[in-house]
C-alpha cells in the first residue's frame, strides 16, 4: 500500500496535477500499518498510538449491510447509498486533491463485507469522472480466494493499481506485488523518469522461484474453479447456523466467509466492551483451536468468526467447519 500511494503521488505530478494526494477509504478497513498505510486503514484503535499520521487519508461507509436493515430489499439502493459517498468525499475534499480511492473487493474487517451490486461499477464511474485512481487492494482477495486471479474480475471492475501478496506463494514465501495499468505506467516509462522507491528485498529471486511455481501448481489444479464450484456449498452450510440466538448473519464469497454474532438477534444488538472482551479474546481463540478449528474472531468492527479454508477444501471440510463453529458458539453464551 506504500508504494501504491507514493506510485498514485508520483503519476499525477508527472501528469501536471502535483495537488492530488489524498486517499480516500472506507471506515473499518484494514490496508496495513506502516505510516503511511495507516493513514489509509480505517481503524482508529490501530492508529492513536501513532498519531500524527500521515496527512492525507479520509473515510466513507462500508458495506455492510446488515447493519442497513433498510435495505434489505433493495441491495441495488445500497449500492447507491454506500458508492455516492465517494464522490461526495472527493468534492468536498476538492477533486484536484484526490490521488486515490482504495478499496477491497470484499473488505476484510469488519467481517467479509461483500459489494452491493452495481457498487464498484458507480465507484468506477465517479473515479473516471474525477480523475481519480481506483486502487483494487487484493491481499486478501487475489489468487483464488475468490475463484480468480484477482477479485476485481469476479466483481466486474477494472482498477487502476492493485495490491496483492499472501496467495501469489500461498504463504510458503514472502512476497507482494503492486500491479499498474498501462495508463498509470505511461509517464513512468517516459525518457528520465524513474520511480525512486525500493524494499530491501525486492525482486528477490527465491520468493519469486515460489510464486511461479505456487501459480503453476494452482493452475494445473483447476483450484480457482474449483472454488467457484463449491462456494455455494460453503455459503449454505454456515448458513446453518442462523438458527443459533448468537448468529446474526453469515455473509461472504467464495472462499472468505465470516458469521456475525449478536446478543439480540431480533434487534441485532452487539457486545458491549466486557462482553467482547470475555467473547473475543476470553473465549473464543481457544475453544476454536482445541475443537480444530483454525479461524479468526475479530471484533475490529462489530463481532464475527471470519473462515478461509485452504482453496482444496470441500463439503467435508464445511460440515467439519459448521459442526465445531456450533459446538462452541452454543458454550458462548456461558461466558456472557
Amino acid at each position: 500500500m506504500e508504494s501504491a500511494w507514493k506510485v498514485a503521488k508520483q503519476y499525477f505530478k508527472l501528469m501536471g496535477k502535483p495537488l492530488k494526494h489524498k486517499v480516500i477509504s472506507r471506515s473499518v478497513a484494514y490496508h496495513g500499518t506502516p505510516h503511511g498505510a495507516m493513514a489509509i486503514t480505517g481503524l482508529a484503535m490501530m492508529k492513536k498510538d501513532f498519531e500524527p499520521l500521515a496527512p492525507g487519508g479520509f473515510r466513507v461507509p462500508n458495506t455492510n449491510i446488515y447493519r442497513h436493515p433498510e435495505f434489505a430489499d433493495d441491495p441495488e439502493a445500497f449500492g447507491r447509498w454506500a458508492a455516492d459517498p465517494v464522490e461526495e468525499a472527493i468534492l468536498f475534499e476538492g477533486a484536484d486533491t484526490v490521488a486515490a480511492v482504495v478499496l477491497e473487493p470484499v473488505q476484510n474487517s469488519g467481517g467479509c463485507l461483500t459489494p452491493p451490486p452495481g457498487y464498484f461499477a458507480r465507484v468506477r464511474e465517479i473515479c473516471d469522472r474525477h480523475d481519480v485512481l481506483l486502487v483494487s487492494d487484493e491481499i486478501i482477495c487475489a489468487f483464488g480466494r475468490h475463484g480468480h486471479t484477482f477479485a476485481c474480475e469476479k466483481f466486474g471492475y477494472v482498477p487502476d493499481l492493485i495490491t496483492c501478496a499472501k496467495g501469489m506463494t500461498s504463504g510458503y514465501g514472502p512476497l507482494g506485488a503492486l500491479i499498474a495499468s498501462d495508463r498509470v505506467m505511461e509517464p513512468f516509462l517516459r525518457p528520465g523518469v524513474t520511480f525512486p522507491h525500493g524494499y530491501t528485498w525486492g525482486g528477490h529471486p527465491v520468493s519469486g522461484a515460489v510464486a511461479l511455481a505456487n501459480l503453476d501448481l494452482m493452475e494445473r489444479e483447476g483450484l480457482n474453479q474449483r472454488v467457484l464450484d463449491n462456494e455455494q456449498a460453503f455459503g449454505d452450510t454456515l448458513r446453518k447456523l442462523l438458527d443459533l440466538p448468537i448468529v446474526g448473519d453469515v455473509r461472504g464469497d467464495g472462499y472468505f466467509w465470516a458469521v456475525e454474532l449478536v446478543k439480540d438477534k431480533a434487534t441485532r444488538e452487539t457486545f458491549d466492551a466486557a462482553e467482547r472482551e470475555r467473547l473475543v479474546r476470553g473465549f473464543l481463540p481457544g475453544a476454536l483451536f482445541d475443537n480444530g478449528l483454525h479461524c479468526r474472531p475479530d471484533d475490529r468492527g462489530d463481532v464475527v468468526v471470519q473462515l478461509a479454508p485452504p482453496l482444496i477444501a470441500g463439503q467435508a471440510e464445511f460440515d467439519e467447519i459448521e459442526r465445531v463453529l456450533r459446538h462452541v458458539l452454543l458454550d458462548a453464551t456461558s461466558v456472557l
